[in-house]
């Protein structure tokens, strides 16, 4: 990711998808950095009425597969596409928004390795996640 990263030029995020269901939103790209947000409702939560963890999984899997697509040389012919995902839910959430910053760990020409950190609103970590994403030519 750059700085400046003109984040309206992520115009399939307005398609049906999940990450349009749950409500996620790119809020900031930064230098070797990407933030994003999901509420955490009806929508997100498992029947106690917290966070499910599948709701956080989805949010760092976007967010590393968004975060590769913009470093992607030619996206008309390459795609990035998780290839391997794990997640540790450290903290329960109930209500507000979770706020996901993903940062690189390796960029290769057919391989990206993401850590994704999910803290809530009062910056206090809920999940933290690593991503693999496979480049592959489509």
């Amino acid at each position: 990711m750059k700085a400046g990263f003109d984040l309206t030029t992520l115009s399939f995020m307005d398609m049906d998808s999940i990450a349009k269901h749950l409500g996620i939103e790119f809020v900031e790209a930064g230098e070797g950095y990407l933030i994003a947000r999901m509420p955490v409702d009806k929508r997100t939560h498992q029947p106690f009425g917290i966070l499910h963890g599948g709701a956080s999984v989805v949010l760092a899997e976007t967010l590393g597969s968004v975060a590769s697509w913009m470093l992607l040389d030619d996206p008309a012919k390459q795609r990035a596409v998780g290839l391997e995902i794990n997640a540790n839910h450290i903290r329960s959430v109930r209500d507000g928004w979770v706020y996901g910053r993903c940062t690189p760990i390796h960029t290769g020409r057919t391989t990206h390795v993401w850590d994704i950190r999910i803290t809530d609103e009062q910056g206090k970590l809920v999940c933290v996640s690593r991503l693999t994403v496979a480049v592959v030519v489509s």
